[in-house]
């Protein structure tokens, strides 16, 4: 089974799949099985930092590029938001992963926006709290 798991990941996983439904419990691959399924977890955490970087990036720009402000600034914020809220309603345990991540999402965030901007005054460390951040009718100096 280690082979086809190297060889075709797809046939692997529903071959999984149908020994899982089948209760075939002796057959299974359980060390890529436990392998696949943390990877899912990561996955989800790693939706939320990547989502969390492009919010914090353009309200960001939306906060200090007031006259550049568009409609795809406010849509890519509403975007991650929902996003993100789909994730957590998916995995509640994740309800506080934001708030953990949020500052070196905002750095990383920062960066991005400095680079595209070349505003050097943007804040250091974020200067909204996770509630905000994640709230749809947050606009930071609107």
């Amino acid at each position: 089974m280690n082979n086809l798991y190297d060889t075709d990941f797809h046939e692997w996983a529903e071959t999984q799949a149908g020994l899982l439904r089948n209760r075939s419990s002796n057959a299974l691959d359980w060390d890529n099985l436990a392998e696949e399924i943390e990877a899912l977890a990561r996955n989800d955490r790693r939706e939320i930092r990547s989502r969390l970087e492009v919010l914090c990036q353009h309200l960001l720009k939306w906060q200090f590029q007031r006259e550049q402000r568009s409609g795809s600034w406010r849509g890519s914020i509403m975007e991650a938001r929902n996003r993100i809220a789909d994730v957590l309603e998916d995995s509640p345990t994740l309800q506080p992963y934001p708030a953990a991540r949020l500052a070196s999402s905002y750095s990383r965030a920062r960066e991005g926006a400095l680079a595209e901007t070349g505003l050097a005054d943007l804040p250091a460390t974020c200067p909204w709290t996770a509630e905000q951040v994640l709230d749809h009718n947050f606009w930071p100096d609107a």
